[in-house]
């Protein structure tokens, strides 16, 4: 969440909530790129130059494919194939919750598709339970198929 698309905007909508400062979830961080698993991950992603990005978040069952109003070929085609197969609904976030992924950096930097998955479903404001991950797995399994398939060259 401090990746540099959109992090101002993330920062300024995170404040409205009391983010501030470090805290369990949702901090910014001091600036864009400030932490080194952000670092990290952008350069992985820069060395490696995937054909599209999955991450895994939970919870909620959706399936979030745009970054603000960049158009990538194909990514809500792809987007309506994993909803079918997983029936995770296929959104945008939230605006106060858009900005400063991964995901929106991955779109913003490469113009590739990238999703964020919520997996599962669970009572809100805890964890999901570890007795479900089996479950989950079999919600989004096809995903990954499909996924493969369309990077396939």
């Amino acid at each position: 969440m401090n990746y540099p698309a959109g992090w101002e905007k993330a920062v300024k909508n995170k404040a409205k909530k009391g983010i501030k400062n470090p805290s369990a979830r949702d901090y910014p961080g001091p600036n864009a790129v400030s932490e080194k698993e952000t670092k990290n991950m952008m350069n992985f992603s820069k060395i490696n130059n995937f054909n599209m990005t999955i991450s895994l978040h939970s919870q909620g069952q959706e399936i979030y494919w745009s970054y603000g109003d960049k158009k990538i070929p194909k990514a809500y085609e792809i987007g309506k194939k994993f909803e079918q197969v997983s029936g995770y609904k296929l959104t945008k976030p939230e605006y106060n919750s858009s900005f400063a992924g991964y995901k929106d950096w991955y779109i913003n930097e490469f113009g590739k598709p990238g999703y964020t998955i919520e997996i599962g479903k669970g009572e809100e404001g805890k964890s999901l339970k570890l007795e479900n991950a089996e479950k989950i797995y079999k919600e989004i399994e096809e995903i990954f198929f499909i996924a493969l398939e369309e990077c396939g060259e």
